[in-house]
């Protein structure tokens, strides 16, 4: 089915990403819905429309239906039964099924493996018993995640003997989770992200691999180009497209990667839609991840995402909030300044972005280090 401008594009979700997905849209000449719990959201705010309810409640689900002629979604934990509930009563063009398999890492490791991309070692756990089987198979040190939910490095603890296992496991049950995976650590070298698009059509592209640094466990900036060498590059665009089209995905997919010393290369998660490491694009992409996913569960062609300049995208946090607006001036007279819309500026919250291109990669890097360095990290 082709959704043309001037039809509405429903969105799940109020998020930044919702807005930024929005704004695309509407550049583009699509209306847009939102269906999101709370008033005066991110995206509610460049919406035309704006739905108040709880994601998994039907009534605001068939509210949504009349205002919108396609669905989507700007995050993965979505409810199984809601799912499939949306799919029936919307045109959800990703489906339910890419949700179900992504929202549980079992499943998602299963999936990437049958699409046969490797990942880490794992090990199943659903009782202590299991937490010291997997441990004595997979070594230490080792990862214990909550099979559901967890972000930015909430629902996981790191056991570095296999005494403290029993620790990690009570943990974690105590969040209210009943199933895990054990993961053994990885010693990669760089963290690496590919956004893959595949539409409606078949039509597959990716956007040029991100290079990821974390701190705290949340991204802290993505640079473009990564810094890797060009096997390992087309290596890991291959193993995007290669899932895409075993998950017959609709839609945008992050794929987050592990890149060891001697050049392999793990799959560690899968986001279902545009995602943080892909916003560069905005600026650096001829066709931003956003105006992508549109274009693919819209049914258009898909736009080149040829990259202009190296980049370096840099996430503005809670804490970071006061120092960047007091140095407003200095960081839009060098790069660009996203801010999302959020009310409340929380410690580790994702309130924005900020985005500096340059003529070479160093360049980038250097002007971002320059700015940042001043940067305060406290609330």
């Amino acid at each position: 089915m082709r959704i043309s401008p001037g039809q509405t594009i429903g969105i799940l979700g109020g998020g930044q990403l919702g807005r930024m997905m929005a704004l695309a849209a509407k550049e583009m000449g699509y209306r847009i819905a939102v269906l999101e719990p709370s008033l005066d959201s991110p995206a509610c705010q460049v919406a035309d429309v704006e739905v108040k309810s709880a994601y998994d409640d039907q009534n605001g689900a068939l509210k949504l239906k009349e205002h919108c002629d396609v669905l989507t979604y700007e995050f993965e934990n979505i409810d199984a039964n809601t799912a499939s509930f949306l799919e029936k009563e919307l045109y959800l063009p990703q489906g339910s099924q890419l949700l179900y398999t992504t929202q549980h890492r079992l499943r998602e490791k299963r999936a990437i493996e049958r699409a046969g991309v490797s990942v880490a070692p794992y090990y199943g756990v659903e009782s202590l018993e299991d937490v010291k089987e997997g441990l004595k198979q997979l070594g230490c040190p080792a990862v214990l995640k909550t099979c559901q939910g967890g972000y930015d490095g909430k629902g996981q603890v790191v056991i570095h003997k296999e005494v403290d296992g029993k620790d990690a496991f009570r943990s974690l049950s105590e969040t209210g989770a009943s199933s895990f995976v054990l993961e053994a650590w990885i010693p990669f070298e760089k963290e690496i992200s590919v956004i893959v698009t595949r539409s409606t059509t078949g039509e597959v592209a990716t956007f040029p691999v991100g290079e990821n640094i974390h701190v705290n466990n949340i991204l802290h900036q993505t640079i473009v180009p990564a810094r890797i060498p060009k096997e390992i590059e087309q290596k890991s665009e291959e193993m995007a497209i290669q899932i895409a089209k075993h998950l017959e995905l609709v839609g945008t997919l992050a794929v987050e990667m592990f890149v060891l010393e001697n050049g392999d290369i793990y799959v560690n998660e899968l986001a279902p839609r545009p995602h943080n490491s892909g916003h560069y694009t905005i600026e650096a992409c001829e066709t931003s991840q956003f105006a992508q996913h549109i274009r693919a569960i819209a049914g258009l062609p898909l736009g080149s995402t040829t990259l202009f300049k190296p980049v370096v995208m840099t996430n503005i946090l809670g804490q970071h909030v006061q120092s960047v607006q007091q140095q407003y001036d200095r960081f839009i007279k060098v790069g660009h300044v996203h801010f999302y819309g959020k009310k409340e500026a929380k410690y580790g919250r994702k309130m924005g972005h900020w985005t500096v291109l340059a003529p070479t990669l160093k360049e980038a890097i250097e002007r971002t280090e320059e700015v940042w360095a001043d940067v305060n990290d406290s609330e």
